[in-house]
């Protein structure tokens, strides 16, 4: 798909409205959020959009692509919206190509993508950079869906390891790979514990973007079950299913990894990908076990469905331990069920000990199109994770605020140095839905990554 910056005739006209047309009602067009209308003999598709945020202006424009792809139009004309705001104008590009995303690798009957040239009249100042920019991330948000959506007996850890050091040969970046021996002789027994009755050995995928001036020392840290079976804790039958999303936050940070050096971000990042799955056997992890992380905290297992916490704790002692003088530290994460009774399932957690961190992420969100809350750490909730007979219980004596006491345990895996420079992110709810949703198709979403690329270019100011 290509964007071009001209007035040029289109098989289709595409009409953005954001007030209402009262010429369009004996069509029955209601004027409401998100209402779209397709006059056949004029070629003109309306869209109605009920306010300019980032968040709408990307939902827009992928329905306009999800409604006209079941038509043989190649072409699109559209005006710019009226904004000179960047954050609007890589959404609006944005927003047209994330929702010509279809996920078909297993289908034998494969999408059609007829739209091929979407000319925008009326362009604003630095529409060329938006475009470019928007590009970068949209592609790297499907590459995020496609490794999240991909069956779990194709997307194995050493598969996720594979694609990361294509990513690192095609971006020019670092990249360090460790298996199950790795683990197990080095000390990070509760990330080894979790892969062992795993026939797929695990790895742990570092990634780096080291440019020669940074400005900044950026840590993302991504949780990787490539699948999830609760161990033998065993997950219901029901719950089972999906489980291969399981390694969003992890597919997250080879999405954003992929985009670093593109964007050409004065910015050192580091991604850390802790890739097993967590299955059944007879040389599994179980309950009543104490695992040693390599910080060398005990942890009381009570349930083994509590494991991507165990594999990041080793994967965030990973990163303190092996890169110096960090500036800040990220963990995304599909971690816990209790983010989505939280907050629904549209909206990710942050939680950490930084305020001014939390807000700027809710604040990335609101200008990428995605949302973000912030969940509270306190002293009461901390109590729950208490272990009678080991340094910590990797779960809550309590139902409730499993969100929070989630958090919570990854805190005691951080050291008192960078306590107020590490921030959690639980992205249970929106990393994938069984339903198209906002800019969103059936199935992963590419959560975090937007953001976060957001986060790493306001950074660098």
């Amino acid at each position: 798909m290509k964007f071009i910056l001209e007035n040029k005739k289109a098989d289709v006209e595409l009409k953005i409205l954001t007030k209402k047309c009262e010429k369009l009602e004996k069509y029955g067009f209601k004027n409401s959020d998100m209402e779209t209308l397709f006059l056949i003999e004029s070629q003109k598709f309306y869209i109605f959009i009920e306010e300019i945020t980032p968040e709408s202006i990307k939902i827009a424009t992928a329905n306009v692509m999800k409604a006209l792809k079941k038509y043989n139009f190649k072409s699109i004309k559209v005006d710019m919206i009226d904004s000179n705001d960047m954050d609007i104008q890589e959404c609006f590009i944005e927003g047209f190509i994330l929702g010509d995303y279809e996920f078909d690798k297993y289908k034998s009957n494969k999408s059609s993508h007829p739209i091929k040239n979407i000319y925008i009249s009326n362009s604003k100042k630095f529409l060329n950079d938006a475009i470019k920019v928007a590009q970068i991330r949209a592609d790297s948000i499907n590459l995020t869906r496609d490794i999240v959506n991909s069956m779990p007996d194709e997307l194995t850890p050493k598969k996720m390891a594979k694609i990361a050091k294509t990513i690192a040969m095609e971006e020019e970046l670092e990249c360090a790979i460790f298996d199950d021996k790795f683990l197990n002789e080095e000390g990070y027994n509760a990330f080894y514990s979790v892969s062992k009755a795993s026939v797929h050995s695990a790895r742990l995928i570092h990634l780096a973007y080291i440019p020669k001036k940074a400005k900044r020392k950026i840590v993302l840290v991504g949780k990787g079950l490539t699948y999830d079976s609760g161990g033998l804790s065993l997950k219901p039958a029901d719950f089972m299913v999906t489980m291969k999303s399981d390694k969003s936050g992890g597919s997250a940070v080879l999405g954003i990894m992929k985009a670093v050096k593109a964007l050409n971000l004065d910015v050192e990042v580091h991604g850390i990908i802790g890739a097993t799955e967590n299955m059944i056997g007879g040389n599994a992890y179980k309950p009543d076990d104490i695992l040693t992380a390599k910080n060398g905290k005990t942890i009381e297992v009570r349930n083994t469905d509590a494991e991507g916490r165990l594999v990041l704790a080793d994967c965030l002692c990973y990163a303190q331990e092996n890169i110096p003088n960090i500036d800040e530290i990220f963990d995304f994460a599909t971690l816990t069920g209790a983010c989505v009774v939280a907050l629904g399932e549209y909206t990710s957690g942050v939680m950490g000990y930084n305020e001014n961190i939390k807000d700027k992420i809710v604040q990335m969100g609101e200008k990428t199109g995605e949302l973000y809350s912030k969940l509270p750490f306190n002293r009461h909730l901390k109590k729950l994770i208490k272990s009678e007979i080991a340094d910590v219980c990797n779960i809550a004596s309590s139902r409730y605020g499993g969100a929070i006491t989630a958090g919570l345990f990854l805190s005691e895996f951080i050291e008192d140095k960078y306590k107020e420079k590490w921030t959690h992110i639980d992205i249970a709810g929106p990393a994938y839905v069984e339903k198209s949703w906002g800019c969103n198709p059936y199935g992963a979403s590419g959560a975090g990554v937007d953001m976060m690329l957001r986060y790493l270019y306001e950074i660098q100011k």
